[in-house]
């Protein structure tokens, strides 16, 4: 597993290589970079796929406190690193936090956006206070069932094989490593305001079920982008159906980053 260090923050990544158009993918909150397999083994080689893990997930350390703003920092860092000067980024959930931040941020370096199941906006203080309240079991009693089955469900769905995977990663983070970035999810800004900012052209890709991001927030973020090239609706999905759905979500896919990569 390859490391680049950026700004002093190491950044555990993989890197398919190739000559062809860069796709940066940044992963949601509680998974890592090997969520978008399903995506790297269609696209390659005829994409160069990199995708990294977030601070606190997978193989990248918490170092400090941190935003939103900063994982966008790192993953332009992360293409200063392997000598890319643009890139698409396909971002879920939190990685669409940060992929729309890095357009914001860094929008010469920016080629296009790939939203799949995020949102511009925040939480309620509702659903943020439930977070917190299950987070703050989390700290204490550590990934018991109720908690990673909860998860489980919002995320993956009824898949048994795909639950039981992630369910063994969950169990083996430690409680005391998530309190910061539970904190910078439910701390974020929200950037509604900037979408007219963002010119680049941007796909969206939705769970039709997604309960954490419900698929009406994606329709307010394509209403508000200038170039928004569609919406695509992934039936009976939860919040990750990159991982649940590969066969209805890499077909459109493939095709924006082939429509978009050849203008760029």
């Amino acid at each position: 597993m390859p490391t680049a260090t950026v700004s002093g923050q190491p950044i555990a990544f993989d890197d398919s290589g190739g000559d062809g158009p860069v796709v940066l993918f940044a992963h949601g909150f509680l998974m890592d970079r090997t969520m978008f397999g399903p995506q790297v083994e269609e696209l390659t080689p005829d994409f160069r796929c990199v995708t990294f893990d977030e601070r606190g997930f997978g193989g990248t350390p918490v170092t400090g406190r941190f935003d939103y703003w900063d994982l966008a920092d790192d993953a332009v860092g992360l293409l200063d690193h392997l000598g890319v000067e643009r890139a698409v980024i396909a971002g879920m959930s939190q990685g669409g936090f940060v992929a729309l931040r890095a357009a914001l941020r860094h929008p010469d370096r920016v080629a296009g956006l790939v939203l799949i199941d995020t949102d511009a906006g925040v939480d309620d203080e509702e659903t943020r206070e439930g977070y917190r309240q299950m987070f703050g079991t989390w700290r204490e009693q550590g990934p018991i069932a109720p908690i990673v089955e909860t998860l489980a469900d919002l995320i993956l769905g009824p898949d048994p094989e795909l639950r039981r995977a992630w369910i063994e990663r969950w169990r083996e983070i430690d409680p005391a490593a998530i309190e910061i970035p539970v904190a910078c999810l439910l701390d974020r800004g929200d950037v509604s305001d900037r979408l007219d900012e963002i010119r680049c052209p941007v796909l969206i890709v939705h769970g039709e079920d997604d309960e954490s991001i419900p698929i009406e927030r994606a329709e307010r973020v394509a209403a508000g982008l200038p170039d928004c090239r569609g919406l695509v609706r992934v039936p009976g999905a939860m919040h990750a159906p990159v991982l649940s759905h590969p066969e209805v979500v890499n077909p459109p896919l493939r095709a924006f980053l082939e429509e978009v990569t050849v203008r760029t």
